[in-house]
């Protein structure tokens, strides 16, 4: 009898043990996994990363921010480069993006923040409130208020919601929980337009895109713009607890001493995963990521494109949906039966977020299982 919350829905299996891009469950059964432990081990189970752990673990592995933390300044920089912004570190994206929320209201002292119907932006209060999905809300009470919800890639919704008491504009650049939808690059184009023109800020929520996710280290640098405000998290550690918040670097002043922190944020250990990470990320590694997922795309469509319980199959680098009239929680099943871990996401999509480190003969081996359990 588990003495656990019930507000997950469990597969019966434990996996105990990794190897690079795979699982293996109790049983010692392997699983090819496409899911990445829902888009956080971008890297797989990666040497150079356990060897950073390992490093660290062994020295010391937390300090409270009271101190100087050389390895935030690190992890900092590799983010940032030689681009005006400035990083915070939290546990988590729903973490990142409450900062995020919190820094836009203080520096702009405004207190609306458009958001878009069927964004997902985290569980804790203010980011469930930012959520445009009712489901994720229900029995909750009165969310945080001063939110409201535009449509995605339709500009004039936003500027229908827009008073002189709107701070921010939020959004990611692809909807993944709701179901791999991507912004179009017009929106995006005439959204940070917009923006700039109002004084309002553009935040975007990297927490699944970031991390080389789509083919780039930050999906909004398929737009060619920079936002005032971004969010990233799960694959930044590869697997260990980490969030961060940049922004520009003329909004520091909003988070002055004692205005926010985090107990845990950006601590010696999640630092370390997050350095190591950014080594392997930055160096000629996303090119490729971004051919793998065209390439995937591409077989997809080529094997599914006559199956009629496929919709549409979309997505950008290695995060792709599968649209489709098929049961899902049946089609999950199978798959994990035939050894491929998959996601699911909003109500009709296969989602899959391979490694970035998925190699030729896997994405053969997920192709193969895929079109077998699409077969009717």
């Amino acid at each position: 009898m588990t003495k656990l919350f019930q507000n997950y829905k469990r597969a019966a299996i434990e996996f105990v043990k990794a190897e690079g891009n795979y699982l293996f469950d109790q049983d010692g059964k392997k699983y090819l996994d496409f899911s990445s432990g829902i888009g956080v081990t971008n890297l797989g189970f990666h040497p150079y990363v356990q060897e950073a752990l390992q490093k660290q673990v062994s020295q010391i592995w937390h300090t409270p921010n009271l101190y100087i933390n050389s390895l935030q300044e690190e992890v900092a920089d590799k983010l940032i480069g030689d681009k005006d912004y400035l990083a915070y570190f939290a546990n988590s994206g729903a973490e990142a993006n409450e900062a995020a929320i919190k820094l836009a209201r203080k520096a702009t002292g405004k207190q609306e923040i458009i958001c878009f119907v069927n964004s997902f932006h985290g569980r804790t209060f203010g980011a469930m409130s930012a959520t445009g999905q009712d489901k994720i809300k229900e029995g909750f009470g009165d969310g945080v208020p001063h939110f409201k919800y535009g449509i995605y890639n339709d500009i004039q919704s936003v500027k229908d919601l827009v008073t002189d008491q709107t701070a921010a504009v939020m959004l990611e650049l692809v909807q993944g929980e709701s179901g791999v939808q991507p912004a179009e690059a017009s929106f995006v184009k005439a959204l940070t337009a917009f923006c700039q023109e109002q004084g309002i800020l553009l935040i975007v929520d990297e927490v699944q895109t970031g991390m080389g996710r789509t083919g780039k280290l930050f999906s909004f640098q398929h737009y060619g713009i920079e936002p005032d405000i971004f969010t990233l998290a799960k694959g930044l550690g590869n697997g260990v607890p980490v969030g961060a918040m940049l922004a520009k670097s003329a909004l520091g002043g909003a988070f002055s001493y004692g205005s926010h922190g985090s107990t845990f944020g950006g601590n010696k250990l999640a630092m370390a995963a997050s350095s190591a990470v950014l080594d392997v990320m930055t160096s000629d590694f996303l090119d490729e990521v971004l051919q793998k997922g065209q390439s995937l795309q591409k077989q997809l469509v080529d094997a599914l494109e006559n199956n009629p319980l496929v919709t549409q199959v979309r997505g950008v680098g290695l995060m792709i949906g599968i649209e489709t009239t098929g049961d899902l929680t049946d089609l999950v099943s199978k798959a994990r039966d035939k050894g491929l871990v998959v996601l699911t996401a909003g109500t009709n999509v296969i989602r899959l977020l391979p490694p970035l480190t998925v190699e030729k003969d896997e994405l053969e081996e997920a192709i193969n299982i895929l079109t077998d359990i699409f077969r009717i």
